[in-house]
């Protein structure tokens, strides 16, 4: 038929996306690993005490994707420049990670790369960074997180059967990672939960 053979032609050569992403929130961050006293660490921001968003909240740099960028590593590499005040230089970049979709219409595109500066030289921008601090990443594989579920109830304002669809609610694991004084949970939890899980996956560690 016609119509079928329109449908293989024009739709089958489309880029596959995700329903309702024009949305969303689009975002990109970068997992940094850095060598430091002789152990392989990652390295994480805690966010200005002086942000509107999240202050103090530890992250991995990174941020919105502008209209500038032209993909999502693109925005992921102009991002981590501009946090730590690095040059190209200064890093590798690794791979990609799966791409999460937070409950809160957000698109993170999350990256790996290596470090090949000295700690002690990254500079962070002040303005986005309060301070940075690494951890071993053996401290990850032999301490788990603690995980917690957390709900969330569907509360339409008007449909038929309301009261049958708001007693349903939908569970997501929320990931917590105690490091010294550190509390690491929330979106950047969950991608190093899903970047520790690849690494014992694959047997690299």
């Amino acid at each position: 038929m016609q119509t079928i053979n329109l449908i293989k032609k024009q739709l089958s050569i489309r880029q596959v996306g995700i329903i309702g992403q024009d949305q969303m929130n689009h975002a990109a961050v970068i997992l940094p690993l850095i060598e430091v006293n002789g152990k392989l660490s990652i390295l994480f921001e805690v966010r200005s005490f002086h942000l509107r968003s999240q202050p103090g909240d530890i992250c991995f740099p990174g941020g919105k994707i502008d209209e500038q960028d032209s993909t999502p590593k693109d925005a992921a590499i102009r991002e981590f420049i501009e946090e730590l005040q690095i040059e190209t230089n200064d890093f590798q970049l690794l791979t990609g990670l799966d791409i999460l979709v937070t409950p809160f219409k957000g698109i993170i595109y999350p990256y790996v790369a290596e470090l090949t500066c000295d700690f002690n030289d990254i500079k962070a921008n002040l303005l986005e960074v309060d301070h940075l601090f690494t951890v071993p990443l053996e401290h990850f594989i032999n301490h788990p997180p603690e995980e917690h579920p957390m709900h969330f109830i569907i509360e339409p304002e008007s449909i038929e059967r309301y009261e049958q669809i708001r007693q349903k609610r939908h569970t997501i694991h929320q990931y917590f990672y105690h490091y010294e004084d550190y509390t690491i949970w929330g979106l950047t939890a969950r991608i190093l939960n899903h970047f520790i899980n690849l690494l014992l996956n694959y047997k690299i560690l």
